[in-house]
Parts: C-alpha cells; sequence; structure tokens
C-alpha cells in the first residue's frame, strides 16, 4: 500500500504487490537500485535511445546481482511520442495498479517524456529524494472521458494532415458552425483548442486547422 500526504511523502513498504518499474536511462542510474531496494520487483524495463547502448549494456551487467529479470525497449525517433505509445500499451498488459516509473534516472528529455507520460495514462511516478523514493502526484485526466464522437471524428479527419474548416466540415458530415463549436466549446463544454488537442492558423483569408501535439498522440491512442 502507499501513502502519500498532500505533500510529496516517503513512500512506505506494507504488504505490497510485485512492481513492474520503468526507468529511463540518463544521468542518474544509481537512483535506480534505490527504487528496486525500496520495492517489491517483479521485472525492469530500462526506456533508452541507440546513443545509450554501451551504457545500457553495462547497467543490465550491474543489475545481475539483483537476480531480477531486466527487459530493454529503445525508444525510437521522437522520444516523447515513443515514451507514450510505449507506457500506454503497457498500462493495458500490465494495470497501472502494478506500474511504476522512476523518473530519477534519465536525463531531461526522457524525464520530461515519462513524466508527461505517466500524468495523462494515470501511472505512478516516484522520485528519489536524499536517497529515498518519494511518489509524485498524479493529475488523475481522462481525455477519453470528455471527448466526444463527434469530436474523436474531427480529430481522426485531421490525422490526415491539415486542412481548412470548410473542407474539414465537408470530411465530417458536419454544417462549419457545429465543427467551430466543437473547435472552441462553450461554458459547459470543452473545446478541442482549449484543450491543447487542435490548433488553427491563419493562412491567408483561411483559417487552417491541424492537430497539435497532444492530439496527434490522442489520435493514436496513446493517452
Amino acid at each position: 500500500m502507499l501513502k502519500q500526504g498532500l505533500n510529496s511523502e516517503k513512500l512506505i513498504v506494507q504488504n505490497m504487490p510485485e512492481y513492474v518499474v520503468v526507468a529511463p536511462m540518463g544521468d542518474n542510474p544509481d537512483a535506480l537500485f534505490v527504487g528496486i531496494r525500496q520495492f517489491p520487483t517483479k521485472k525492469i524495463i530500462l526506456l533508452y535511445q541507440a546513443a545509450q547502448k554501451k551504457d545500457l549494456d553495462k547497467l543490465k551487467q550491474d543489475l545481475v546481482r539483483f537476480q531480477i529479470p531486466v527487459e530493454a525497449y529503445e525508444l525510437k525517433g521522437d522520444p516523447i511520442e515513443s515514451a507514450f505509445e510505449f507506457l500506454a500499451n503497457l498500462k493495458k498488459i500490465e494495470g497501472e495498479e502494478r506500474l511504476l516509473v522512476n523518473v530519477s534516472t534519465g536525463d531531461r528529455i526522457t524525464t520530461c517524456a515519462v513524466l508527461s507520460a505517466c500524468y495523462v495514462n494515470g501511472v505512478r511516478a516516484f522520485g528519489i529524494m536524499d536517497n529515498e523514493p518519494r511518489l509524485l502526484p498524479m493529475l488523475r485526466f481522462s481525455y477519453a472521458k470528455i471527448i466526444s464522437e463527434s469530436k474523436m471524428k474531427i480529430l481522426r479527419a485531421l490525422m490526415e494532415g491539415s486542412v481548412n474548416l470548410e473542407s474539414l466540415a465537408e470530411k465530417v458530415k458536419m454544417s462549419p458552425p457545429l465543427v467551430s463549436y466543437h473547435f472552441n466549446g462553450d461554458r459547459d463544454s470543452f473545446g478541442l483548442i482549449e484543450l491543447g488537442l487542435v490548433e488553427t492558423v491563419d493562412q491567408g483569408r483561411e483559417k487552417i486547422a491541424q492537430l497539435g501535439a497532444m492530439g496527434r498522440l490522442f489520435a493514436k491512442g496513446y493517452l
């Protein structure tokens, strides 16, 4: 059982299940050892980029003495999108109650990527402070609960590329005012722009719509 106050508190081991601990490769590999000594760990998954392969092999050798299975997953292409894809898929396999992510091990980019992915997927993350693991507060927010099927249809259409609003309305078989409503929302409903899923840019006399970074991740099923 994990105990957490309003502020970051020390994590307490109390009849804990065995966890899958995810850790990005980076500047502080020693933080990984602190985490697995605190939590019963059934498997470690190391996230790495191609340039870190040599460091990865060394860390795997250092972990042999713990006799815990170690897997590695390469963050290919955009490390942020790759981290979102990995955690979304892993959550489906393991369930969020069996996952813990150590965000103190990675470099700046991978730490930001996995922490953001944890926030939007409801996966618990912890950092190491004063040689103790501290649970980080998670934002339990789900886009899926507030995105209607009509808004989802717009997002899928924008996956094909940027388009002006009139052409988008034709694609999704909605009137332009209705598309504008889904973009901007009202007092009782969040719009896609306010949610950070869609962006619009002026191009001459036309307004062009495109997916934002979070919109691409959501449309691909990574949130």
